[in-house]
């Protein structure tokens, strides 16, 4: 018998691994990170502030949870002295156009910066709103907008085949 607290969660699931493979590309360790998160939610559910809103909690634990293990993994990386690369995304050679489109657009999204990556697939993807992304990810709500707004001009110059954004004019210092 499913409790409240079971079935909410449950319902949250698929966002969540949605979440996990767009982070990851990879529906094995998706699947394990949405564990590791309902794992931990479960385990600190009795943290968890009664008034906020379930889903931006979960995803925040998984976010958290990404972070923390791609940190782990660079430390091992590091130790070891090897690098890690980027799995690369194959298509068949006779795709439709759409599913060829589709898998460029994920793979300039990939190309996008961690930060400007989360936040367009919290927005875009999963319909967070500013501020519960600005929970989910722990920066001030401008932060949010202002990578969502640089990520979505990336983007499309990527997507458009305008290449690469030029290299951002460096701040003065105003004393």
């Amino acid at each position: 018998m499913l409790t409240d607290r079971d079935a909410r969660i449950e319902a949250a699931i698929p966002a969540l691994r949605r979440f996990a493979w767009s982070l990851l590309r990879d529906p094995h360790a998706a699947d394990d990170l949405v564990q590791d998160c309902l794992e931990r939610a479960l385990g600190r559910w009795r943290l968890r502030r009664r008034d906020g809103d379930l889903r931006a909690w979960l995803f925040a634990i998984l976010y958290h949870a990404h972070v923390s293990g791609r940190r782990r993994e660079a430390r091992r990386a590091r130790l070891l002295g090897e690098f890690a690369g980027l799995a690369e995304q194959a298509t068949a050679a006779h795709a439709p156009d759409s599913a060829v489109q589709c898998a460029e657009v994920l793979q300039h999204l990939d190309s996008l910066p961690e930060e400007q990556r989360a936040t367009l697939l919290l927005v875009g993807v999963e319909g967070l709103g500013y501020e519960e992304t600005a929970r989910v990810l722990g920066v001030p709500v401008g932060t949010v907008m202002s990578r969502l707004s640089r990520g979505r001009e990336r983007l499309r110059r990527l997507t458009e085949g305008g290449g690469e954004p030029a290299a951002p004019v460096p701040l003065r210092v105003v004393r």
